[in-house]
C-alpha cells in the first residue's frame, strides 16, 4: 500500500476520502448492495466510490485517487469477500488508453518494487508465474470471443453473452502475461462513453492475470440524459428478477447537467493484486481478518 500511494503521488494525484454509507450504491443489475440505516434514513454501504469521486472532479480536481472499502452481498469464495479493499483513480482530459496506461504502469511499479523483477510467483495449482513486464496486450472483446471459438458475440443474447463470458472467456485471457479486455458491446456498457466512431461497443477495458479479473475502467459517460435512461433500463431489469429496486442518485445527474468534465476513470481491487503479486491461491490468504472471522 505504501507502494502504490509512493506511485500515485508521485504523478501528482491528490489522495481524497468519499462516505462509505451513501445514499444510492448504483443501480446495476449485478449489484448487490448492503442496507443500512442512519438518522432514521435508509442508506446502503458504497459499492464503489465513483459517483462521489467524479463529483469532485466536476468541481475542479483534475487528478484524484482513493483507497477504500467497498460492500457487495452474495459475493464470497476464493476471489469474493463482502468487503474488499477498492483503489480508485480518475483523470480529466484522459480517456481509456490513458486508464490502461496507468493500469500497467502501476502494477509493473507493485511488482518490480515487491520482487526486484516483473515475474510475480506461481500459485501452485491454480495459477502460473506471471511475467509483468512487456506491453500488454488489448484484446477487443469480440476478438476475445472469436478466439475462444463462441463467434460474433452481437449474435448472442444479453444473458448468453454474460455467461459465455464468466464461464469460457475470461479463463482464456491473461494466463501467462497480463491481457486487457477492451471494448465491450454497447449493452455492457455500464457508465463507459461508446466509442466514437463506433457506437456499437463502449471505451470499457477490464484487466485479466492469472485467471483473475483485477479492474473495470471507462471513459466516463458525461451525459445526464443517457445515464438516466441506463439507469431505468437496469432498474428495470431487477424488477423483471425480483431484485431490490435501488434509489438513483439524483446529485449525480444534478452534477451531469452541470457539467462533467472529460474524464476516464477505472476500479481496481486491490486484495487480489495483493493475492497475483504474492502468489497466493485465495483471497482469505491475503486479508487478515476474512468475512467467517470477522
Amino acid at each position: 500500500m505504501d507502494a502504490l500511494r509512493a506511485f500515485f503521488r508521485g504523478l501528482g494525484f491528490v489522495e481524497i476520502e468519499t462516505p462509505i454509507v451513501c445514499t444510492s450504491p448504483g443501480v446495476e443489475t449485478h449489484l448487490a448492495a448492503l442496507e443500512t440505516k442512519a438518522c432514521g434514513h435508509a442508506k446502503y454501504l458504497t459499492t464503489s466510490p465513483e459517483f462521489h469521486m467524479k463529483r469532485l472532479l466536476a468541481v475542479g480536481f483534475d487528478k484524484v485517487f482513493q483507497v477504500t472499502k467497498a460492500f457487495r452481498d452474495g459475493e464470497l469464495g476464493d476471489r469474493h469477500n463482502p468487503e474488499f479493499s477498492m483503489v480508485e483513480w480518475y483523470r480529466v482530459d484522459a480517456d481509456y488508453n490513458v486508464m490502461m496506461d496507468d493500469t500497467q504502469a502501476l502494477l509493473q511499479f507493485l511488482t518490480k518494487t515487491l520482487w526486484s523483477s516483473y515475474v510475480v510467483p506461481e500459485a501452485p495449482g491454480v495459477r502460473p508465474a506471471i511475467d509483468m513486464g512487456g506491453r500488454w496486450e488489448r484484446i477487443p472483446f469480440k476478438v476475445a470471443f472469436e478466439r475462444a471459438g463462441l463467434g460474433d458475440p452481437a449474435a448472442m443474447d444479453f444473458d448468453e453473452r454474460c455467461l459465455a463470458l464468466v464461464d469460457t472467456v475470461e479463463g482464456s485471457i491473461g494466463r501467462h502475461a497480463p491481457e486487457f479486455l477492451i471494448e465491450y458491446p454497447a449493452d455492457m456498457a455500464s457508465l463507459a462513453l461508446l466509442k466514437s466512431g463506433d457506437p456499437s461497443v463502449a471505451e470499457r477495458f477490464e484487466c485479466y492475470a492469472g485467471g483473475l479479473e483485477l479492474c473495470n475502467g471507462f471513459s466516463e459517460l458525461p451525459d445526464a440524459d443517457l445515464y438516466v435512461e441506463r439507469c431505468e433500463a437496469d432498474l428495470a431489469a431487477r424488477a423483471s428478477m425480483g431484485l431490490p429496486l435501488y434509489p438513483i442518485d439524483h446529485r449525480y445527474v444534478s452534477m451531469l447537467r452541470e457539467g462533467l468534465p472529460r474524464c476516464a476513470g477505472n476500479a481496481l481491487g486491490f486484495d487480489r493484486v495483493v493475492m497475483l503479486l504474492t502468489g497466493a491461491a485465495n483471497l482469505s490468504e491475503v486479508i487478515a481478518f476474512p468475512f467467517d472471522q470477522a
